[in-house]
């Protein structure tokens, strides 16, 4: 299962449906490419080694049971979240948001709401995946085979388990490659905006 399925079982969709004022399905549709993009902003801030070791102060700071038996969106803090955004588009995040609106019909404000309420979900999600804030190097070793079919002998850590996550690795499922893949090669150079 990807990282963004195992997020999404955790949503409750009627709760966020409701928050944002829409149905069901166009909030699922939205935590979709919301979702990946988060990931894949993560994923190229972690590529710069001083982006990687903020980005794992900042998974420390975030417990994981806020995801662990489903997550409380009235638990969520957004103004977190808003950091969470800011932090990993930079400068991009409008941009951001209007593009994956695009994917959705035009639906840009619905990402400017969606992103900061998802952001503290999916930095919960990975805090859960280091085990509550284990280094890099020992994240490495933890979910490299784990997440990248084995191909990744740790080295890159934080970075080699977010590409694992977007279906980056080598032996990741065809499927997986879709979810993330899709969304974060149509955000292109608005990922890694963020600061470093």
């Amino acid at each position: 299962m990807s990282a963004v399925d195992e997020i999404m079982q955790q949503i409750p969709l009627s709760q966020l449906a409701g928050q944002l004022g829409v149905d069901e399905q166009t909030a699922g549709a939205a935590a979709q490419q919301a979702i990946p993009a988060l990931l894949g902003g993560l994923q190229a801030n972690a590529q710069d080694p001083a982006g990687a070791a903020s980005l794992e102060g900042a998974i420390g700071n975030h417990s994981p049971g806020l995801i662990e038996g489903g997550v409380d969106l009235s638990q969520v803090d957004t103004n977190d979240g808003q950091k969470i955004v800011s932090n990993i588009f930079g400068q991009h995040q409008d941009g951001v948001a209007q593009t994956l609106g695009g994917n959705l019909g035009g639906q840009g404000d619905l990402m400017q709401k969606l992103l900061p309420i998802l952001a503290p979900i999916v930095m919960s999600y990975l805090a859960r995946r280091m085990g509550g804030g284990a280094g890099g190097g020992m994240l490495g070793s933890l979910l490299g085979g784990a997440l990248a079919g084995g191909g990744t002998q740790g080295g890159g850590g934080l970075n080699d388990m977010l590409g694992g996550l977007l279906g980056g690795g080598d032996g990741a499922p065809a499927g997986q490659q879709q979810s993330g893949g899709g969304v974060v090669d149509m955000l292109g150079g608005l990922l890694g905006g963020g600061r470093r």
